[in-house]
C-alpha cells in the first residue's frame, strides 16, 4: 500500500481523492435530452426559455461531435419533440417511452458503447423523469451533471425541490454556460471560438434567481419570527 506523509499539499491531494469532483471528460460524456414535448408547451414553466438554453447544449455536443440521446413521453398523447429543439437535424435518436426514466434499454447500450461516465441531463419535467432518470444513473454509478436553466417543471416547487433531491443524491448542479465552457477546459480548444459563439448572449433567464432569492426572503422572515416568539 502506498503511503505518504501528509504535508499540506499531500493532505488536499488525499481530501481530493477521496471524493468525486464531478469533472467530466468529453469524450465520456454523453446530453439526455428529456421529453421536450408538445404537449408540456403551455404548463411547464418557462418553456421556451428551456428548449432555447438544451438547443446550446445540443449544438456544443454536436460541435464536438459528442453523444446525444432524447426521448418522448408517450408520444402518441404528448406530442413529439418540438421542433426549436433542433434534434432532427442534427440526427439524433429518438426513444419512445412509458416508464418515467431516460434509462431505457437502448439507451444503456449507447452508455456502454461509448463508455459513458458522465451524464448531461435536462429537459421535464424535473420532478418527476428528469429526477427518476438522474437517480437511475447515479445508482448505475454514472456522474450526473443536472443543468439547472435547462429543466423545469409545471410548479416551481416541484422544480425546486427536485433540485435538492437529486443534489441530496448525489448529482451535480450547475449551468448550461458551465457545462459548455467545461467541455472546451480552455481557450487552446481547438473549437473554443465556435462554442464562444453559442454562449455570446447570455442565457434567457429560467427564473432561478427570483425563487432563489424568494427562499432567503422567506428564510429571513421565519428566523426573525422564530427568534421572537
Amino acid at each position: 500500500m502506498l503511503c505518504w506523509p501528509l504535508t499540506p499539499n499531500n493532505s488536499n491531494m488525499a481530501s481530493a481523492l477521496s471524493r468525486n469532483l464531478g469533472k467530466f471528460v468529453p469524450r465520456n460524456t454523453c446530453l439526455f435530452l428529456c421529453d421536450m414535448q408538445e404537449k408540456f408547451r403551455s404548463s411547464v414553466q418557462f418553456f421556451p426559455q428551456i428548449v432555447e438554453i438544451s438547443n446550446r447544449l445540443l449544438k456544443a455536443f454536436k460541435l464536438l461531435d459528442l453523444p446525444v440521446v432524447c426521448t418522448e413521453q408517450y408520444p402518441k398523447g404528448l406530442g413529439s419533440t418540438v421542433a426549436e429543439l433542433e434534434v432532427r437535424e442534427n440526427n439524433v435518436p429518438i426513444f419512445d417511452k412509458t416508464k418515467f426514466s431516460m434509462c431505457l434499454p437502448p439507451i444503456q447500450e449507447i452508455i456502454k458503447d461509448k463508455e459513458i461516465k458522465s451524464v448531461i441531463l435536462c429537459g421535464i419535467e424535473a420532478h418527476v423523469c428528469v429526477q427518476q432518470t438522474a437517480l437511475d444513473l447515479l445508482e448505475s454509478g454514472l456522474d450526473v451533471h443536472l443543468v439547472v436553466d435547462a429543466c423545469s417543471s409545471r410548479s416551481m416547487v416541484d422544480r425546486m425541490y427536485a433540485f435538492e433531491r437529486v443534489r441530496d443524491s448525489g448529482a451535480f448542479l450547475t449551468t448550461s454556460e458551465s457545462v459548455i465552457l467545461g467541455l472546451a477546459g480552455g481557450s487552446s480548444h481547438p473549437m473554443f471560438k465556435q462554442l464562444q459563439k453559442i454562449i455570446w448572449e447570455s442565457a434567457p433567464d429560467t427564473g432561478l434567481l427570483a425563487a432563489r432569492q424568494q427562499n432567503l426572503v422567506t428564510a429571513i422572515t421565519e428566523s426573525i419570527s422564530g427568534a421572537k416568539l
